[in-house]
């Protein structure tokens, strides 16, 4: 990550000793004592006045990404807005290393708006965790520090901080009192100075801090940012029913939706929306195969599951492109790189407003209403009316998974190299629905649906890069003019992509040489196991054979 990206803008890592103190003062005379000799050297104290303010939307977004947000005032200076990742101390010593985003606010006002408006970094993270809630206050800080800078060769690579912090309460209680040292340094200087922070926490006799200044303030004003909602059972074994199974299944599935959210609406990391369109893609998966076992009101639900998941996808079918750019260009010939570099900023441009629609849905009051529903949906759990939903798992699932291997078979038996596109396209959709059924089902029947699930996950493999490489063709093909999104490519660019295109066209087919394969590893043996394996479980009162 970039250490910083302007002079009032910094993204960085904070390294960082936390340690309690009964008493700051008789550290300030050991760190006086370290002036000269022994380095790193102390030089002289300076004490200022801090006051911290930490906010959070009412639904506690930017907790639930995983970051503290508060705004610093200190002596004459500008407010400053900092995000600082909440990350554990690491082991016994105090020592944490936390990412730390910050910017300085324009003005003296330093309230939600302000930071609303902030155009830096910090301002940019607030909006897409936040979108239409507003930001509240949670609770303030006030500290007096004595700073005194460590020095090493000639040259300042930290800070040693002694605060005394105090963190008013409601009611006219006496505020809670925190006295802490911070040892805050360069990433580089951490090992020169670690001897030295040794000798500090030994000497004056320091305890590792086990809570931050943010935490230890929810802690005093009893603040309990809310646990992800309980939704009942996830858990899947024989003695349960089929209904059981499925919401089991789909609890698991939507809890893990939400946790990939912030996440999403951060965007830093590609693989966090990939994951939440993955889970609500499990989710309609799930649906669609315990279908008979559910209330009527799924169908809808998964309607707007399908929805979600296209805005989602918008956004990650050009991460996948830009991913593809990006190795286009370090594998070009120099003179190729510039006119590649032009086909990225088009989708880059691209990226950006579809990020921003997805944005604008994961803050519509659609969106809010398919979570609401969702939740309560799962909730309740199965109907105790429906025969269906109340049949033995045991005596249903093979029937659920024989369904989706009969449809894989039909359809890979008869797939040729020259078959169409589009045929390995639908097979890979048939085997990602088997593959799910059994990681759905598989504590029911344990290594047996594991030793077919493997293979079937290498068969996908196959056939999601052949599709990968067939959309990425179209892609180039579309691209090539640019009109669809309002900018022309240069002569070169096109070029570039026409022997881009070709290597693709290359790939598709030697994957299709590799199927035939890929595809003899999910028939015989696993198959014939795990046919065996159910028949076994299955209750003897359950009509029909597997």
């Amino acid at each position: 990550m970039p250490e910083q990206v302007a002079a009032d803008h910094k993204d960085q890592l904070e390294v960082e000793w936390q340690f309690d103190a009964l008493d700051v003062r008789p550290i300030g005379r050991w760190l006086e004592r370290r002036s000269s000799g022994e380095a790193p050297t102390v030089s002289a104290g300076e004490t200022r006045e801090i006051s911290d303010t930490y906010f959070d939307t009412e639904d506690w977004r930017i907790y639930r990404a995983g970051y503290a947000l508060r705004v610093r005032r200190a002596g004459s200076k500008k407010p400053e807005a900092t995000m600082k990742l909440l990350n554990p101390a690491d082991g016994t010593a105090g020592l944490r290393r936390r990412r730390e985003i910050s910017e300085t606010l324009d003005g003296e006002g330093a309230g939600p708006e302000t930071l609303g408006d902030a155009p830096g970094p910090v301002g940019e993270r607030v909006r897409a965790l936040a979108g239409s809630r507003s930001l509240r206050p949670i609770f303030e800080v006030g500290t007096r520090r004595s700073a005194y800078p460590l020095v090493l060769d000639g040259a300042e690579v930290g800070e040693v901080a002694l605060d005394e912090t105090s963190i008013p309460l409601e009611n006219g209680a006496e505020p809670a009192a925190l006295r802490r040292v911070e040892v805050e340094v360069e990433p580089e200087a951490l090992p020169a100075v670690e001897p030295f922070v040794e000798s500090l926490r030994e000497e004056c006799r320091l305890a590792p801090a086990t809570a931050s200044k943010y935490e230890a303030g929810l802690f005093a004003r009893q603040l309990r940012p809310p646990e992800p909602p309980d939704l009942g059972p996830k858990a899947v074994d024989g003695s349960l029913t089929v209904g059981e199974v499925a919401f089991a299944v789909m609890r698991g599935q939507f809890e893990k939706f939400l946790a990939h959210e912030p996440g999403t609406r951060l965007g830093e990391d590609p693989e966090e929306l990939h994951d939440m369109r993955v889970a609500s893609r499990r989710m309609r998966a799930a649906m669609r195969i315990f279908d008979e076992a559910l209330p009527v009101r799924a169908r809808k639900l998964q309607e707007e599951l399908r929805w979600i998941a296209g805005v989602l996808g918008e956004v990650r079918d050009l991460d996948v492109q830009l991913g593809q750019i990006e190795t286009w260009i370090s594998e070009a010939v120099p003179e190729d790189r510039e006119p590649l570099g032009a086909l990225r900023s088009v989708l880059e441009e691209q990226r950006e407003k579809n990020r921003k629609a997805m944005l604008r849905a994961l803050d519509s009051r659609r969106y809010a209403n398919l979570i609401e529903s969702l939740t309560g949906f799962l909730r309740r759990g199965p109907s105790r009316r429906s025969r269906a939903a109340r049949r033995p798992v045991l005596a249903v699932a093979p029937g659920l998974i024989k369904d989706r291997y009969r449809k894989v078979r039909k359809l890979g038996d008869r797939l040729a190299e020259d078959s169409p596109g589009e045929d390995y396209h639908t097979l890979r959709k048939r085997g990602k629905r088997l593959r799910y059924a059994l990681e759905f089902l598989s504590d029911l029947y344990g290594d047996p649906a594991k030793d077919l699930i493997k293979p079937l996950k290498a068969l996908q493999d196959v056939l999601g890069d052949h599709q990968d490489a067939e959309v990425a063709v179209a892609n180039l093909r579309e691209l090539s003019t640019a009109r669809s999104r309002g900018r022309k490519l240069p002569p070169q660019a096109v070029f570039v992509m026409g022997g881009i295109a070709h290597r693709y066209q290359v790939q598709a087919r030697e994957l299709r040489g590799r199927f035939p394969k890929a595809y003899g590893e999910i028939r015989g043996k696993p198959w014939r196991k795990l046919k065996k394996v159910m028949e076994k479980a299955r209750p003897r009162d359950a009509a029909g054979s597997v």
